[in-house]
């Protein structure tokens, strides 16, 4: 491999593998600890567990393929289900994939890369990428999701052989690492007034809309509501300095 090609991708792949095992990849693995615990539960077995960890690679998603399943739910209806639940990415992989679009890239690569589009390594990519040469962001996004995918894994396959063995509080606890880490992580990357306010709203919005609407709906509506108002606050507030 020549020079060029090492410093594209060898490199930045090794800084992003590094990185998430600082401190997010273990924050995702610990959350998914309860997937290995639920599918030992409803009777599947551990290469069950982290293979659905591997492919899925969405803690929420695979919480609701293992609980349908316990409860007798139609195949159907449970791929119907994720479907829905997974539709939350789609938002998130379009605002993504142009820091990690290049020339060249075909449509393939770029539904390989969307492969790895969650919520731990999307708030850290769109906070780490916009510092990182052009040229070397794929190479340390697929490192840095890697990492997090690798931990995970060898998470859910602790979690399964240590099913009954941590309290339930701890693990319940375990689970709220990720909305944690994810708002810690979304603060940190705040760029403007657009984002304050965002982040702001959504604060307030969500627990409103939770017992005003409920039924799954109240993220949705909040952050429709949210998210518009602090874009027209930011655009509002680039007006003037558009026309100066």
């Amino acid at each position: 491999m020549t020079e060029a090609a090492s410093n594209q991708w060898l490199r930045p792949w090794g800084r992003g593998f590094r990185d998430a095992l600082m401190l997010p990849a273990w924050v995702v693995g610990l959350s998914l600890m309860g997937v290995g615990t639920l599918a030992r539960d409803v009777g599947y077995p551990v290469e069950a567990a982290v293979l659905s960890t591997v492919l899925v690679w969405a803690g929420p998603s695979q919480v609701l393929f293992f609980a349908s399943i316990a409860g007798g739910a139609a195949w159907s209806a449970i791929a119907l289900a994720i479907g829905f639940a997974s539709l939350r990415f789609l938002p998130m992989t379009v605002a993504l994939l142009p820091l990690l679009r290049r020339p060249g890239q075909s449509v393939a690569q770029q539904m390989l890369l969307a492969h790895f589009v969650a919520v731990t390594a999307w708030v850290e990519a769109l906070r780490r990428l916009p510092q990182i040469p052009p040229e070397q962001r794929v190479g340390y996004f697929l490192g840095f999701a890697n990492a997090l995918i690798a931990v995970s894994a060898l998470t859910t396959y602790a979690g399964f052989h240590l099913a009954g063995v941590v309290p339930a509080p701890v693990a319940a606890g375990l689970l709220c690492l990720t909305p944690i880490f994810f708002l810690c992580s979304m603060t940190a990357g705040i760029r403007g007034l657009g984002d304050k306010v965002a982040i702001g709203l959504g604060l307030v919005l969500a627990p409103m809309a939770g017992w005003a609407i409920g039924g799954g709906f109240d993220l949705i509506v909040s952050g429709l509501v949210g998210g518009s108002l602090a874009f027209l606050v930011q655009r509002r507030r680039k007006a003037p300095e558009t026309r100066g």
